[in-house]
């Protein structure tokens, strides 16, 4: 295969990271008939649709294949640059992904300082599974996951444990059990409504399992996809919440929520995961050490709020988006 453009696969990237033609040639100060047509000179040097044209748009397969090459790419080119004396691209963005229970307790303040120095920083929040799967894709350059072992090319670290609760209002356990939350129990546990985050999210029948001895349970749903929300949810009584301890912890010191099950938490470990940008051996790139000192800030930031990164088997498979 002869040398691929690397003009076209910029495009690619920017594609890839603005979801839009128009965006794309934004990003790149240059004309939208530009992107498609280095575009589509790439994917005829490959034989292979790279993008799919929707709204918005996507990549196929081989288009995530190449823009793996492409962040390789960029990356080597920082080196390059760095060592030329040139300064990065101003405002270049550095995309991570993250679930948003962590998004909504610990991630920002970890990132705090950086955010305040200048780093131009982009979330994308997605169901804790699919947030590897960006990594993979190359459409981030970290994420914060609850798989263990690194992808190749990448490297893995130890943050912490996030523990969930099942709580519910006092008005709710009132309506519901007469004040005594040991009303949910074995038999009642399908005839009263749990929160839900999103049709990914199984934390409330993992509880629902460990509490009462039950395989696969059957829940009444009520749906609300905002971790913020979702505690609001529950102190408005809409239902039982399975939820993060350092999310709900000063509501249940306070009263406003009542623990159903003290003695239960499901325990979620999570990894922080970010690629091996440039050459080994080589100084860091800017985008390589800032990428290394957001790794450093979300490892002391969870600390911090999550405790003491302690190998131990894990006991719920994922906190949810």
């Amino acid at each position: 295969m002869k040398p691929l453009d690397a003009a076209a696969l910029d495009c690619l990237a920017a594609l890839a990271d603005h979801a839009s033609f128009e965006r794309a040639a934004q990003h790149l100060a240059i004309t939208q008939s530009a992107v498609s047509q280095r575009l589509r000179s790439l994917e005829a040097q490959v034989g292979q649709l790279l993008v799919v044209r929707s709204r918005p748009l996507r990549l196929t397969e081989p288009g995530k294949v190449l823009l793996r090459f492409a962040r390789q790419l960029q990356a080597m080119r920082d080196d390059v640059g760095r060592e030329l004396g040139v300064q990065a691209s101003p405002g270049e963005r550095l995309p991570i992904a993250v679930n948003a229970d962590s998004l909504a307790t610990w991630v920002m303040p970890a990132l705090d300082p950086l955010v305040r120095e200048g780093l131009s920083l982009e979330l994308v929040v997605d169901d804790q599974d699919f947030t590897h799967d960006w990594l993979r894709e190359g459409a981030v350059l970290g994420c914060v996951s609850t798989v263990s072992e690194a992808l190749r090319g990448c490297r893995v670290q130890a943050l912490g444990v996030m523990r969930y609760r099942a709580v519910a209002s006092p008005e709710f356990v009132a309506r519901e059990w007469q004040g005594d939350p040991g009303g949910l129990n074995r038999a009642s546990f399908s005839r009263v409504p749990f929160l839900v985050f999103n049709r990914k999210d199984d934390m409330q029948q993992q509880w629902v399992s460990r509490a009462f001895g039950v395989r696969a349970p059957r829940l009444t749903e009520r749906f609300v996809p905002s971790s913020e929300a979702y505690v609001r949810a529950a102190l408005m009584g809409w239902g039982v919440g399975v939820a993060p301890d350092i999310q709900v912890r000063g509501l249940l010191e306070a009263g406003a929520l009542l623990d159903l099950r003290p003695e239960l938490t499901l325990a979620v470990r999570l990894f922080w995961h970010q690629w091996r940008l440039g050459p080994d051996g080589a100084p860091p790139s800017p985008r390589v050490a800032m990428l290394d000192r957001i790794g450093a800030a979300l490892a002391s930031g969870a600390k911090a709020a999550l405790g003491e990164a302690r190998a131990r088997p894990l006991s719920a498979r994922r906190p949810r988006a």
